[in-house]
């Protein structure tokens, strides 16, 4: 098959023969063929002297207007994404000894746009860019080939895909599934809403996290602000934590998370509401955690909400940190990749301090090995904790 050619300007190939994966609309060269051609098309990526470079797929609503599937010839099929797949599976399975991961993570597994996460017999996929949303078939195929699950879900209902041109949908490709689904991490049988839940259903990016906190919970007071379906709170209810708050808005969440508990033998409170407003009265009434875990949605969405987000997560940690006992633990992540790691740190610090704690460093923490990052591509570095000893 002959690719309409996309030419990149002088001085521009070297990033993208280094391997950086995306070319900016204003790195290529306009072109008439370019402008006729549909969303997310493949290309024949070319240097300014019209030198083939690689193949990528094309969209000219996003201002990364092509992403790099290929350098050099490679012929974009079933194959290509079996021998994709295949690969980042491999290096999952080489850190995760049971089927409950993110399977492919986009860039870092050179399939950009594209998620897979898998929980056992089940298959999420997200697609959030037109190239892959034109591939999907084959991507279908080659999951099949490798995996043959009983379930694949599409989860195409992601944010990003209204700036590629794309509808928002939910839909079930593939078998059939009812109520919520089982999701086995660190030991503990957790419950996920894979078609109405948040993302792709859970949050696989935490795991090492909670048992980072877990290892920490045995005979503490514990509450988990934002706990969604108690990924944090659960696992330290079962670590043998004294007594362990969930906090979150969501009712369905909250009863996914009192199943597990349920499920598992193991015990929690729950309180529904707003999560500043928990916050703010559980301070008023005086009450006060050995351990306190705050991990809201992105608060920084795109770059003009990065001041108004910082001002966010300064918030959560004033609130946060006012709950935590003399001695204790304060845990706060940040899942907005376009705030930075040190304007994040910066943020959190500023609210412990109006707060009027003090505290220390214990440590930095990211996404587990599963969300792996392109290393050259620092938006893949979105997931961002503090660990902080409150004195």
């Amino acid at each position: 098959m002959t690719l309409v050619p996309l030419r990149i300007k002088k001085g521009q190939d070297e990033n993208i023969r280094n391997g950086f994966p995306w070319i900016y609309a204003g790195e290529i060269i306009d072109s008439s063929e370019l402008a006729l051609i549909p969303s997310g098309a493949l290309v024949s990526i070319e240097n300014f002297k019209g030198e083939h470079i690689g193949i990528g797929y094309y969209n000219s609503l996003s201002q990364i207007a092509c992403r790099v599937l290929a350098l050099g010839r490679a012929d974009i099929n079933t194959a290509f994404f079996a021998e994709r797949i295949n690969t980042a599976k491999a290096k999952r399975d080489k850190i995760i000894s049971i089927p409950y991961c993110r399977l492919v993570h986009s860039e870092a597994d050179n399939l950009p746009g594209l998620l897979i996460d898998r929980f056992g017999g089940v298959i999420v996929i997200q697609v959030g860019t037109a190239g892959m949303e034109r591939l999907l078939p084959v991507i279908i195929e080659a999951v099949e080939g490798i995996i043959n699950p009983e379930t694949i879900i599409l989860r195409n209902d992601n944010a990003s895909r209204k700036l590629e041109g794309l509808k928002q949908e939910v839909k079930i490709i593939k078998g059939k599934i009812s109520g919520f689904s089982k999701v086995l991490e660190n030991d503990f049988a957790y419950l996920a809403d894979l078609l109405n839940g948040q993302k792709t259903g859970w949050f696989y990016d935490q795991r090492d996290n909670r048992k980072m906190i877990a290892d920490m919970a045995h005979g503490k007071t514990v509450v988990d602000i934002y706990s969604h379906s108690g990924g944090f709170g659960l696992l330290a209810a079962k670590a043998g934590a004294k007594n362990v708050t969930l906090v979150d808005s969501s009712q369905l969440a909250l009863d996914m998370a009192l199943q597990a508990a349920k499920n598992n033998n193991v015990n929690i409170d729950c309180v529904k509401g707003d999560a500043f407003a928990v916050m703010d009265n559980l301070a008023k009434s005086g009450r006060k955690f050995d351990i306190v875990l705050a991990d809201p949605p992105a608060f920084v969405k795109s770059r003009k909400d990065i001041a108004s987000g910082l001002k966010g997560y300064e918030k959560v940690a004033r609130l946060s940190a006012s709950l935590v006992e003399n001695g204790g633990i304060l845990f706060v992540a940040s899942c907005s990749h376009h705030a930075g790691r040190s304007a994040f740190n910066k943020a959190v610090m500023d609210g412990v301090k109006k707060a009027g704690a003090n505290c220390k460093i214990i440590k930095q923490t990211g996404a587990a090995p599963d969300h792996p990052r392109h290393e050259l591509l620092a938006q893949n570095e979105y997931l961002k904790g503090l660990l902080l000893g409150i004195i």
